[in-house]
């Protein structure tokens, strides 16, 4: 049975930092790409950031680029999304993403909310 499992969200104030981890098992992890994806209430999902398989690619959306970093751990079968200089506008729901050719898996999603 394949899990994603986010960890490490939270209430954090504006300019603050947290670092989320996506857990996964039931699959082998090296061959899937991952990313992180936001959803906030009455807005679509959205990709905030993305890992290959190797990390020799990383892209990020155009809203988090030079405050949030994506990494992985292909020996712990984990990735991450250190958030720096977050914003209220950062506030979602982030989701967990794993691709590898027709097979793609989300995790359940951990809340961030950036409030004073």
């Amino acid at each position: 049975q394949v899990q994603l499992e986010e960890s490490g969200g939270g209430l954090v104030q504006p300019g603050g930092s947290l670092r989320l981890s996506c857990a996964v098992s039931g699959l082998t992890f090296s061959l899937y790409a991952m990313s992180w994806y936001r959803q906030s209430p009455g807005k679509e999902r959205e990709l905030v950031a993305a890992i290959s398989r190797t990390s020799d690619s990383i892209n990020y959306a155009d809203s988090v680029k030079g405050r949030f970093t994506i990494s992985r751990d292909n020996n712990k079968k984990t990735v991450y999304l250190q958030m720096n200089s977050l914003k209220p506008e950062d506030t979602a729901v982030y989701f967990c993403h794993a691709v590898f050719l027709k097979a793609d898996y989300w995790g359940q999603g951990t809340q961030v909310t950036v409030s004073s």
